[in-house]
């Protein structure tokens, strides 16, 4: 079979398979499965629908990205760290946190929005990690004023920045207090 081996004893685990299954291997076997499949020609009726003959196969993202790594194939991508970590300070200031996040992707301005549950340590070592040059937290006050707490990493030092002054603040280095 050219790269291809016959093997009859392979058996794949979903049980909606009426027929032939095949898996792709590296050709030094070091991984497990690239990409597997088979035939499955009642799938559709278990959603429904009506028998019909099908094939298909699926791939996992972690093996194909070992097998690049392993033949030196992982192309140099560029990084665009986040100018600004936004975070919202609870869960219920997310869509907040989402609209500031948005103003300042709409002006240029590189972002990392954080809507996970997270401790502030947490978030400010994520931003040092990324390299950016703001964290914006959104709070409860700051919401209710129509503003962010915006803290610059670089000293420490921190103000409140109405919402709408935010992209031009943050791109253009614009600062005005020097104390944290």
């Amino acid at each position: 079979f050219g790269f291809g081996v016959l093997d009859l004893s392979v058996v794949r685990g979903l049980a909606y398979y009426t027929g032939v299954v095949f898996e792709g291997f590296d050709r030094s076997g070091e991984l497990r499965a690239i990409f597997g499949g088979g035939r499955y020609d009642a799938l559709l009726s278990t959603f429904g629908g009506k028998n019909l003959p099908a094939v298909g196969f699926g791939f996992g993202d972690a093996v194909i990205m070992e097998l690049l790594k392993s033949k030196q194939l992982l192309p140099k991508l560029a990084s665009s760290p986040a100018k600004v970590v936004v975070f919202p300070m609870q869960e219920d200031l997310r869509s907040s946190a989402v609209s500031v996040a948005a103003s300042l992707r709409s002006a240029g301005v590189p972002v990392d929005l954080v809507l996970e549950a997270k401790k502030l340590k947490w978030v400010f070592k994520h931003a040092d990690r990324l390299q950016a040059s703001f964290v914006a937290l959104i709070g409860t006050n700051e919401v209710e004023l129509g503003t962010v707490r915006l803290k610059r990493l670089a000293d420490g030092s921190q103000e409140d920045v109405p919402i709408a002054d935010l992209p031009q603040r943050v791109a253009g280095g614009l600062w005005l207090s020097v104390a944290p």
